[in-house]
Parts: C-alpha cells; structure tokens; sequence
C-alpha cells in the first residue's frame, strides 16, 4: 500500500475536528492546496471542504478527511501538517522535505 501524500500530527487533527465542529455550515473535511504568493514562491491552503471534487487525494487519519488538491500533490509528498500555537501564532504549519528554501517571514516557500 503506497504512503498517503501528507500525514498530519495529532495536534493538527485536533484542530481540525475543532475546526470542523465550529463550522456554520456543513463540512466533510479540510482542503489543502498551494497557492502563488510571498517572495518565494508558493503558500500553503488550508480551508472547510464542503464537497469533495474531482481527482482530488483524499487522505483520513486520526478520524479526520483531509482532500488534496490535485495540482498540490507534487509540492506536499511526504509531508507532515501539525497545528503549532505559541505566545504570538498559531496555525497549521507543514514540515515538507520537498521545500528547498522559505522567505524570511516565513509566508511562503520555494521547491
């Protein structure tokens, strides 16, 4: 059986299903994708998945649906998302072995 595109930790699955439960709409899962921006390149996306669409990667672990998008699959092989909160941030953040470098604020990456 071939290795899922991403894994996520259980502090990412954590606030996904907390996420997912606070949703005013209904939401099967959460969506991630890659999107131009920041001075290097690329950014990750992560948003509610309403629906699943065509040809996407869909990936559940730790009893949560994450759907790849299709044209991000290449950028986020072997990666990790965890959900990471300290004294100034929180968010989902993505160790990806892919990344050959990121911007100095750290809002985008490069392949």
């Amino acid at each position: 059986m071939p290795l899922p595109p991403i894994t996520i930790t259980e502090a990412a699955a954590e606030r996904a299903k907390s996420l997912i439960a606070k949703s005013t709409s209904p939401v099967i899962g959460l969506r991630v994708g890659v999107d131009t921006k920041g001075c290097s390149g690329y950014g990750y996306v992560v948003e509610y998945a309403n629906e699943a669409h065509a040809k996407e990667d869909v990936i559940e672990d730790k009893g949560v649906k994450i759907f790849i998008d299709p044209a991000a699959v290449m950028f986020l092989i072997g990666s990790e998302m965890d959900y990471v909160q300290d004294k100034f941030n929180s968010g989902f953040v993505f160790n990806n072995p892919n990344e050959k470098g990121r911007c100095g604020c750290g809002e985008s990456f490069h392949v």
